[in-house]
């Protein structure tokens, strides 16, 4: 193996933990789904498909190019982790498929549609099992299997994926990656963000489908073929943006991805990171009410959602737009715990709390610090920690920091319960998922979406 290639190789299994804790951590390790380094992280509910449309279907984009540019936006490769620690990797397909050795050099296994073959390791080495002894000889990665037939996938633990897919061996297992055009990976992006919905939806599908490939080309670079040095651009989970492959797709979404093919959010004439949440209880938020160690965005400015119409917001199609959480004497005391191993504490205990206060809100309105009194001493919470150290009782985090404290009840100095009633489903920064749909149903189009909740951007082309 050359010298460039085993420096590739020590790289990528130096990065390989990073992605382990990328594709397992706990959500309340994560942050957003877009920002200026801003990751994606805490996971909002993808607004269902059960809401009744109304008649008045909003008007498509229209995409004034020509086929070649069109082709060009379907040049540029996403490299996608799917796992990384595999032990065992299932791998099959839908039709013709091969595996090739170092992603391509010379070609190890050729298959017939649900013909099951695994990658298996060895430390460094890979090797390629079938049923019974049917095995090839050790080699040094990558392998890559493909589809050798136009309409055919390959397939990774029973789910098919357009492109290919990558293994590579490294020190936590093996790395698996899909490499696939953009526009393919986003057939398996948008309909897991805002949901599977009717055409009567067209318009917040299209306007999704932009801020997800503006992200997208923010972490895939322009001539993005080659694997990147790191292994891949993208995780498939909410770290980034959630990605099921093709079991992921609708036809009604298909169409909004093809309609606005190559289109990304552009601000002072560059692709932008572009945040979206389920839903903002009326008013978004600006990145340093959501997030530790960011500065505002002058396209990310905390906007009202009110319908003029209603005076309600336009997110009230969201089952989940308005809630309250109740919290026990226990689950106050582990949110004491939790605080404290946020900040780093060394001995992060449980302890009884005697009140909690509302230190401080942004712009928006949302709670920005939050101060638990308890037996020993005050301890505050800061905005990024809030939702992930105030769990219910199954351990999912509080839906946002929209709320206010509603009621108390105390045993002697203990607090002995708390009620807290708030709006809004994430993290609040940038488009509103449920908003959107809620104005495409007023009739608006993609255009007017995007630029309401990211205030002076441009839709067009990146490259």
């Amino acid at each position: 193996m050359s010298r460039e290639r085993r420096r590739l190789h020590a790289q990528l299994r130096a990065l390989a933990p990073q992605l382990v804790v990328a594709l397992v951590t706990t959500v309340a390790a994560v942050t957003v789904a877009c920002a200026p380094a801003l990751t994606r992280g805490i996971p909002d509910e993808a607004p269902s498909a059960t809401a009744v449309p109304t008649a008045n279907a909003a008007p498509t984009i229209t995409v004034g190019t020509s086929e070649g540019r069109l082709e060009r936006a379907r040049d540029r490769m996403a490299h996608v982790a799917l796992d990384g620690r595999a032990r065992l990797a299932p791998v099959s397909a839908t039709g013709r498929w091969r595996i090739d050795e170092q992603g391509g050099r010379g070609a190890l296994v050729r298959g017939q549609g649900d013909e099951p073959w695994r990658i298996e390791q060895n430390g460094r080495l890979l090797r390629v099992a079938g049923e019974g002894s049917d095995a090839t000889p050790w080699r040094e990665g990558p392998f890559v299997a493909r589809p050798l037939e136009g309409e055919s996938f390959v397939r990774y633990s029973g789910k098919r994926y357009r492109g290919e897919l990558w293994f590579t061996a490294t020190d936590s297992g093996v790395m698996v990656v899909n490499r696939l055009p953009v526009e393919d990976y986003l057939r398996g992006v948008v309909p897991l963000e805002i949901g599977t919905r009717s055409e009567t939806d067209r318009a917040a599908i299209e306007a999704q489908a932009i801020a997800a490939r503006s992200y997208t080309y923010v972490r895939v670079p322009q001539g993005s073929v080659d694997l990147p040095v790191s292994g891949w651009n993208l995780t498939a989970t909410v770290q980034h943006q959630v990605y099921g492959g093709v079991e992921a797709e609708h036809p009604v979404v298909n169409a909004a991805i093809d309609a606005t093919a190559g289109l990304v959010l552009r601000y002072n004439g560059k692709a932008v990171d572009a945040p979206f949440h389920s839903s903002c209880g009326g008013r978004t938020a600006a990145p340093p009410e959501a997030w530790r160690g960011v500065g505002a965005e002058s396209y990310l400015q905390p906007v009202s959602d009110i319908d003029p119409r209603t005076g309600r917001p336009y997110c009230d199609l969201s089952p989940r737009n308005h809630w309250h959480a109740e919290f026990d004497e226990a689950q106050l005391a582990a949110a004491v715990r939790s605080a404290l191993q946020a900040q780093g504490a060394r001995d992060p205990r449980p302890a009884a709390v005697h009140g909690i206060k509302v230190g401080a809100t942004g712009p928006s309105g949302r709670v920005t610090s939050l101060v638990l009194a308890t037996e020993r001493g005050d301890v505050p919470i800061a905005a990024r920690d809030i939702r992930a150290v105030l769990r219910d009782a199954r351990g999912a985090m509080l839906q946002s920091t929209y709320f206010t404290v509603d009621r108390e009840a105390r045993r002697g100095a203990r607090l002995a319960s708390l009620t807290l009633r708030g709006a809004g489903n994430g993290h609040g920064v940038g488009m509103c998922q449920w908003g959107a749909i809620g104005r495409a149903r007023a009739g608006a189009d993609a255009r007017s979406i995007l630029r309401h909740y990211y205030p002076g951007t441009a839709v067009g082309f990146a490259d």
